[in-house]
């Protein structure tokens, strides 16, 4: 009997807020419409307290009420994670009550908003550039505030997945095997974040595709890239003593001082059969001229004796012929 006593009690009080609920959204009563808003506020019940809220605006607008309407409507939205939302909410709350006591949480909370509604890594970060300003802009509007620990933390934080973003993403051109993009890439991620945590792995994943660029290059970039390699373990044994990234380095230095010797053997041999083919081809040409040579003194004797020949005919035809001679006797 106990249980369907409690359970018609429950099913009063049920009916009876839905009731009160239903009246709030109906009525055009200001302070009832509050009154109600705020106890579904009180009892975190998110989604009735801004439905309520959104009637308010314009009833409480130039009243005392209008301040807490924003600021609770806000919080609402940051609870119920319409953070995008409540950030422009608790944001309009700072411009439009710039003298009220809770300006500086309402722009903590702007900021924390759009820290909250920052992607995975792997997804669009345009909110994370977003949360990265408006905690800044925090930080400079309140630079004594106890908050602003946290949000030195915060932008910290949001930082790191930015850099590890740009770090995913030049590690897929190593992944292919695109070497020299790879190298590019990550020389741009230590350039946009000069103070990364990543430094080391970068450092270690560019003298990689450094190596592999200089072993598997072409004869004529080889030894330029595999003195830039050389030279980059060299920097980063130094930059990294005594790691795992230092040993590496030692590693490929080696390797690629044995690949330097062994490329300047190469370049001797190349050198000399360059030498023996020139050569050749000199030989050749030499030969390819003293041919033309004899061939153009024939063709001269050949036109110098047409040219006689044309010459002595010209001449017959342009000398008369002797007259007949006629002795008398005496």
């Amino acid at each position: 009997m106990k249980k369907y006593i409690s359970l018609l009690v429950l099913s009063v009080i049920l009916m009876s807020c839905k009731t009160e609920m239903d009246q709030a959204m109906k009525s055009a009563d200001k302070d009832f419409i509050l009154k109600v808003a705020n106890e579904k506020f009180t009892k975190k019940k998110w989604a009735d307290a801004l439905a309520l809220y959104d009637r308010l605006p314009n009833l409480v607008a130039g009243t005392d009420d209008a301040p807490n309407v924003v600021f609770n409507s806000a919080y609402a939205n940051y609870y119920d994670k319409n953070y995008r939302l409540a950030a422009n909410q608790f944001k309009n709350f700072v411009i439009s009550f710039p003298q009220d006591p809770r300006k500086e949480e309402a722009a903590y909370l702007s900021a924390l908003c759009y820290y909250e509604g920052s992607l995975q890594y792997n997804l669009d970060q345009s909110n994370t550039e977003s949360a990265i300003t408006e905690l800044q802009n925090f930080l400079n509007e309140y630079p004594d505030s106890e908050r602003s620990k946290n949000i030195t933390q915060l932008v910290d934080e949001l930082t790191y997945k930015l850099e590890f973003k740009a770090f995913e993403n030049a590690k897929q051109y190593f992944r292919m095997g695109e070497f020299k993009a790879a190298a590019v890439t990550f020389e741009n991620v230590l350039e946009d974040f000069p103070a990364t945590k990543l430094r080391p792995k970068i450092y270690d994943i560019i003298l990689k595709s450094k190596y592999e660029l200089a072993v598997n290059s072409i004869y004529d970039l080889k030894k330029e890239r595999l003195d830039a390699a050389a030279s980059y373990a060299k920097r980063v044994s130094a930059e990294l003593p005594n790691s795992e990234y230092s040993k590496t380095a030692d590693d490929l230095y080696t390797k690629l001082e044995d690949e330097k010797v062994k490329f300047a053997q190469l370049q001797v041999e190349v050198e000399k059969r360059k030498a023996e083919y020139e050569a050749k081809v000199k030989n050749a040409e030499a030969k390819e001229n003293e041919k033309k040579e004899l061939e153009q003194e024939k063709n001269q004797a050949k036109l110098e004796n047409v040219a006689e020949q044309t010459r002595r005919d010209s001449a017959k035809i342009n000398s008369p012929e002797p007259q007949a001679t006629f002795k008398f006797k005496r």
